[in-house]
């Protein structure tokens, strides 16, 4: 077996299901396995995705034992050659699985492999490629520095923004929303600590693989990532998973940055968790959490039929506002959105119809209005939603 793409899923079926659509296009000519392990999620996904997908094999955990345990899980039973360690809010493209595989069989020192993670609005991500942490790094991404002079080596370390993103570097630490690894390797280091529940894991694996005496890669070829929406929604629950695994991070490798950080870090963290369970739910109730969405304008392309029902399910969710509708596929209009007279800074999504445009196509030509308002929004016809981001789906 030459690939084993390992997917740990929670409570988001549908975007699951778009990610799955999109490997099983993508592994086309590669002998492969996909693995989904799931956290005990309550979202039907246990009884869904099996039906749609039966060669994907998938393992149901009883409980929710984090990210690190979940892969671990899929590791497990994994027989690839390499793996890939895939989030379920991405879209990936054959582009970047088939040239990351043969990229590891060219260079046997590549212990991890990332690639160009474009955001949902078309914008490189930043998170594509990073640096080690130290306090330094630390404190330059937490002041900004390291957005503001993304070119210096002494500030724009974190993101390694340095380097060209249109090319082949070695790097750090490799993001595990999508990060190719040579089990071979794994077998000898060990898979991921569990005690990362969530966020590390990947830079303590990218670390250790560095030591073990190879290297990280990143690659220039795109997937798609929504970022965020196989996690928890809520930007203070972000931070405070995040500088928790930090503080295990340095105290596991660099412990005098762990005693030189343990404090403010610890301050952080508790002014985190109490924001969260007592000052946020006092001040603006218990559903604080949630938010009134706008309506939203979009840009339609796909057949006739798909357009039909996705008419039907935007009137259905209240997206009343006008919205433009364009029967197309690739190879009538292949420059998709690209080809519309009207301003795209009207609307808020390009919505295609995954029937009438491949993955590659949709991503490409996202990459080409970078910035733009426009956002990425996908329909299946066998599935009858629309996905957007923000963990927004639409359904007849």
């Amino acid at each position: 077996m030459k690939l084993s793409i390992v997917i740990v899923s929670y409570n988001v079926k549908y975007f699951l299901e778009q990610c799955l659509s999109s490997v099983e296009r993508a592994v086309d000519g590669i002998e492969s396995e996909i693995i989904v392990v799931d956290n005990a999620s309550s979202d039907g996904s246990g009884e869904y995705i099996p039906r749609r997908f039966p060669r994907v094999r998938w393992i149901a955990c009883k409980e929710n034992g984090g990210f690190s345990h979940g892969n671990n899980v899929g590791f497990s039973h994994a027989s690839g050659r390499y793996l890939l360690m895939l989030n379920p809010d991405t879209i990936v493209t054959r582009e970047a699985i088939h040239r990351s595989v043969e990229f590891m069989d060219t260079h046997p020192e590549a212990g991890a492999v990332g690639v160009k993670m474009i955001n949902k609005d078309g914008t490189f991500a930043m998170e594509s490629r990073r640096g080690i942490v130290t306090p330094w790094v630390s404190l330059c991404k937490a002041t900004g520095l390291c957005r503001r002079y993304p070119k210096s080596r002494l500030f724009g370390h974190y993101y390694m923004s340095y380097l060209d993103k249109e090319q082949i570097n070695p790097i750090e630490m490799v993001s595990g929303a999508c990060m190719f690894l040579r089990k071979e390797i794994l077998d000898k280091i060990g898979f991921l600590d569990e005690d990362f529940f969530m966020y590390w894991e990947d830079s303590d694996l990218s670390y250790r693989i560095l030591r073990s005496g190879h290297k990280n890669y990143y690659l220039p070829h795109p997937i798609f990532h929504y970022k965020g929406e196989s996690s928890i929604k809520s930007k203070l629950r972000y931070r405070y998973w995040l500088y928790s695994s930090l503080q295990i991070f340095f105290r596991k490798h660099f412990p005098l940055y762990h005693i030189l950080s343990y404090i403010p870090l610890k301050m952080v963290v508790a002014l985190l968790k109490l924001r969260i369970h007592y000052a946020n739910p006092l001040i603006h109730g218990k559903d604080w959490e949630k938010w009134e969405e706008a309506p939203k304008r979009f840009i339609v392309l796909g057949s006739a039929e798909a357009q039909e029902q996705i008419k039907s399910i935007l009137k259905a969710n209240k997206q009343t506002r006008e919205h433009l509708y364009i029967t197309a596929d690739e190879t009538t209009q292949p420059q998709g959105h690209l080809s519309v007279d009207n301003s795209l800074g009207d609307y808020n999504y390009v919505l295609y119809d995954c029937d009438s445009y491949s993955y590659d196509r949709m991503i490409a030509l996202l990459q080409q209005t970078p910035g733009n308002t426009l956002r990425l929004a996908t329909y299946s016809t066998k599935s009858r939603v629309i996905i957007t981001d923000e963990g927004t789906v639409y359904t007849a």
